[in-house]
């Protein structure tokens, strides 16, 4: 088991990593952090409520199961939202650089990191 600190160092060893985040979205508060890129406090406030709308949704359409990931593109970023499995009410947050990083890749460090994160 990893602690916040360890999750956030092992994400930004991620090729083309900017920035990361492990956030409680249920108050849209930020844990811990690296990097930049984004305004990563704003950033989990925001993605806290992409989180919550999601799950409304699915809860709305009888969908069951969990949310793996939510995956936003942009013109020159990928961001990354994964919910933990292990701490209800966490997820893990990573912004990355569309031309240096590998997506297939950052979404399989970041499930593995997730699994081994240990909320402090």
């Amino acid at each position: 088991m990893s602690n916040l600190k360890e999750t956030t160092q092992g994400l930004m060893e991620i090729d083309g990593a900017l920035g990361c985040a492990i956030v409680d979205f249920t108050t849209g508060m930020l844990l811990a952090s690296e990097g930049s890129g984004v305004d990563l406090e704003l950033a989990a406030a925001g993605n806290s409520e992409v989180v919550k709308a999601k799950m409304k949704t699915m809860k709305s359409l009888g969908i069951e199961g969990g949310i793996e990931d939510i995956l936003i593109t942009l013109e020159n970023q990928l961001h990354i939202i994964r919910p933990s499995t292990s701490n209800e009410g966490l997820f893990i947050y990573l912004v990355l650089d569309r031309k240096t990083s590998n997506l297939a890749l950052a979404r399989r460090k970041t499930a593995d990191l997730e699994k081994s994160l240990q909320r402090v």
